[in-house]
């Protein structure tokens, strides 16, 4: 049975992940810092904080040794909240970079150290987001973090192949639980969503079906790759401005 752990798997895409994985049938760990407020599934949850190593490397290794290996790891957990750059403390900003960028390289590299040992090796997805390859403003660090992220799993998955592949899926705008608090409310999340050419925003469960995928023997030829799930894309802002007529 293939072993996958999903960090930030307690709610929103890191837990619709979680799911998906388990409906592929995988033996699935989440870990945060803090427990779900629900079961997601059967996952079983291990406390963790994506930022200290020396967690990483004892949660890798107490996965394999209690689950008979680890065979996916999904770098999720990220985020970040509305701040303009030239706005907070630099350390505010640093933190955001930290979370997003060199947490994921920590992780990866606890992870790799168990999977360059196995006999099919292993695994790697990054979470990524639209935002590292378009203006972010609010978001400046989180955005060139998650830019960073791309370019990491692109080296990575240089350096281990051919043990363990490394690929990234690259988000555009999700509904979770906490979609409104970033849109508004209802209105404002249809309204967004509506800039979307396929007219909706991804659900968790359709982030996890692209993270199985990259991590399953249909994608073994895959690592280096960057898959795009944003619905199309965003309508560019010119479009509203163009007094074209468009069927």
């Amino acid at each position: 049975m293939t072993v996958a752990v999903v960090t930030g798997g307690t709610r929103g895409v890191g837990a619709g992940i979680a799911r998906a994985f388990q409906r592929a049938g995988a033996d699935v760990v989440i870990c945060a810092r803090r427990p779900p407020g629900e079961p997601v599934g059967d996952a079983r949850f291990l406390p963790l904080d994506v930022r200290d190593a020396g967690a990483c490397e004892e949660l890798c290794g107490r996965v394999a040794a209690e689950h008979g290996g680890l065979d996916v790891l999904v770098n999720n957990a990220g985020g970040t909240g509305f701040r303009l750059a030239a706005e907070g403390e630099a350390a505010r900003h640093a933190r955001v970079v930290e979370l997003n960028l060199i947490a994921p390289l920590v992780m990866s590299r606890a992870a790799y150290a168990v999977m360059r040992g196995q006999s099919g090796g292993g695994s790697i997805v990054m979470i990524g987001s639209v935002s590292g390859s378009r203006p972010s403003p609010g978001t400046a660090a989180y955005g060139a973090a998650k830019a960073g992220l791309a370019h990491l799993a692109r080296c990575l998955a240089v350096e281990w192949a051919p043990r363990v592949r490394v690929n990234t899926v690259v988000l555009g705008m999700v509904r979770t639980e906490l979609a409104h608090l970033h849109y508004g409310d209802e209105a404002g999340v249809a309204a967004v969503a509506g800039t979307v050419p396929l007219g909706r925003l991804a659900e968790p469960e359709e982030v996890g079906e692209a993270c199985v995928f990259l991590a399953s023997e249909r994608a073994r030829y895959v690592s280096g790759a960057a898959l795009e799930l944003h619905g199309g894309g965003e309508q560019p802002a010119f479009l509203g401005a163009a007094t074209v007529e468009r069927g």
